[in-house]
C-alpha cells in the first residue's frame, strides 16, 4: 500500500505542474482531463463545464477519437448522471453506471462504459464543472466497481487544484479581454486625433488654393499640391489604423479559438443558447481569417439582436485547402430576395463584400418563421 499512493501522489505533482504552464481555459481543460484518465488509469475520461441553459458550454474527452466524438453527435444535456454530479459535493463511484436507476442511455456511437467514478469541481460555492471517469483498467469483483477508495481520494485533490488552475485561467482570458479593449479604445482616439488634424489641415489648404486660383493661380497650383500630398498622408494613416486594429486574439491563438472564445462570452450575456464546433480546421491566410470572424460577428450580431432566435449555432469546418463557414439561428427569417433594405440594414452587403474581397463567397438561406443560415466559404492559402 506504501509503493501505490507515493506513486500516486507523484503523478498528481506531475499533473499539477502541466495544470500550471496552461493559460487557456480551453487547454487547461484538456490537461486536467488527460491528467485525470492517467492518473487512475482509465479508458475514458470527460469534463463537463455547464452552462446556463441546462447543457454544457464545454465539454472535453480523452480517450475517444475525434471520429468517434464526431459519430456521437450533440453535446450531452445536464440530465441523470451527469446532472447528479453538477449538484453533488462528494465523489460517486459506481460499479455499472448502466445499471443505476439515473442512467438514461447514450447514442449509439457511444463507447460502452461500466464502473464510474465522476466528482464535481468546486470553488467556493460555484460548481465549475464536473469530471468523469469510466472503465478503471484493472481486473474488477464481479459486478463491483474498479475504482478505489484511494483513486477517489487522488482524484479529489486532483479537483481542487483544477478549480484554482481554471479560476486563474478564466481570470487570464478575462484580464486579455480588458487589455485587448483598452488598446483598441486607445486607437481609436489616436485615429480620431490624428485623421482629424489632417483632415483639419486638409479643408484649410483646400480652402487657400480656392482663393488663390483667380489672383495667384501659380500659388494655387502648389496648394492644390500640398492638398494631395496631405490627403495621401490621411489615406497611409488610415490604412495603418485598421492593421492595427486587426484583432490581436486572431494572432496569437487562430480562429478557431477566437471564435469559440467569443461565442462562450455571447452565450453568457444572451438568453438565447449560443453554441460553436469546428472541425479539422487548419490556420488560413491572415486576411481570411480576419474576413470569416467579422462575417461571423455580424451574422452572430443579427441573430441574436434582430432575429428572435431561441438557439443560435456556429459550425465551422475543413473544405480542401479552406475552409467553410455556417451560422444558423431559429428566428423569424426574412425574405433574401425581396428585402434589398433589409439586406443592407442586417449587413448583407459588408459580409458578401468581406468574403469577396478575400477569394471567397457567402450565400443566405432564409425564410420568414423558418430562421437564417449565412455560410460563407473561402479557398484557403
Amino acid at each position: 500500500m506504501s509503493q501505490g499512493p507515493r506513486s500516486g501522489l507523484n503523478a498528481v505533482s506531475s499533473a499539477l505542474l502541466a495544470m500550471s504552464r496552461q493559460l487557456e481555459v480551453r487547454d487547461v481543460l484538456k490537461t486536467i482531463v488527460a491528467s485525470a484518465r492517467e492518473l487512475l488509469d482509465a479508458e475514458y475520461a470527460a469534463l463537463g463545464v455547464p452552462d446556463d441553459h441546462g447543457g454544457f458550454a464545454q465539454f472535453v474527452v480523452d480517450g475517444v477519437s475525434e471520429e468517434q466524438w464526431r459519430a456521437i453527435g450533440p453535446l450531452p444535456r445536464q440530465h441523470g448522471i451527469l446532472a447528479s454530479m453538477l449538484h453533488r459535493a462528494e465523489p460517486e463511484r459506481l460499479g455499472d453506471l448502466r445499471k443505476d436507476p439515473r442512467f438514461e442511455g447514450w447514442p449509439s456511437a457511444h463507447p460502452d462504459m461500466s464502473d464510474f467514478l465522476g466528482l464535481p469541481i468546486r470553488y467556493g460555492d460555484e460548481t465549475l464543472g464536473a469530471l468523469f471517469l469510466a472503465n478503471k483498467q484493472c481486473p474488477k469483483p464481479e459486478g463491483g466497481c474498479g475504482f478505489t477508495a484511494d483513486d477517489e481520494e487522488l482524484l479529489s485533490i486532483l479537483a481542487q487544484h483544477a478549480a484554482i488552475a481554471l479560476t486563474n485561467a478564466r481570470l487570464y482570458e478575462r484580464s486579455r479581454e480588458l487589455t485587448i479593449a483598452e488598446e483598441r479604445s486607445r486607437l481609436a482616439h489616436e485615429l480620431h486625433d490624428a485623421v482629424s488634424q489632417k483632415l483639419f489641415s486638409l479643408r484649410l489648404t483646400a480652402q487657400a488654393a480656392a482663393a488663390l486660383v483667380d489672383r495667384d493661380p501659380s500659388r494655387a497650383k502648389g496648394e492644390l499640391q500640398q492638398v494631395a500630398v496631405l490627403a495621401a498622408e490621411a489615406a497611409d494613416e488610415l490604412r495603418a489604423a485598421v492593421v492595427e486594429l486587426r484583432p490581436a486574439a486572431l494572432d496569437e491563438d487562430g480562429l478557431v479559438a477566437t471564435l469559440r472564445t467569443h461565442i462562450q462570452v455571447l452565450d453568457r450575456a444572451h438568453s438565447a443558447e449560443v453554441t460553436f464546433e469546428s472541425c479539422g480546421v487548419r490556420a488560413l491566410p491572415a486576411a481570411q481569417e480576419e474576413a470569416m470572424l467579422r462575417v461571423a460577428q455580424e451574422a452572430l450580431h443579427n441573430a441574436l439582436r434582430h432575429s428572435g432566435a431561441a438557439r443560435v449555432s456556429v459550425f465551422l469546418e475543413r473544405h480542401g485547402a479552406g475552409a467553410v463557414l455556417r451560422v444558423s439561428d431559429d428566428g423569424s427569417g426574412f425574405d433574401p430576395r425581396a428585402t434589398r433594405r433589409a439586406g443592407r440594414h442586417l449587413g448583407l452587403v459588408s459580409m458578401r463584400d468581406r468574403a469577396g474581397g478575400v477569394g471567397g463567397r457567402l450565400t443566405v438561406e432564409s425564410e420568414p418563421g423558418k430562421g437564417t443560415t449565412i455560410e460563407m466559404e473561402v479557398p484557403g492559402g
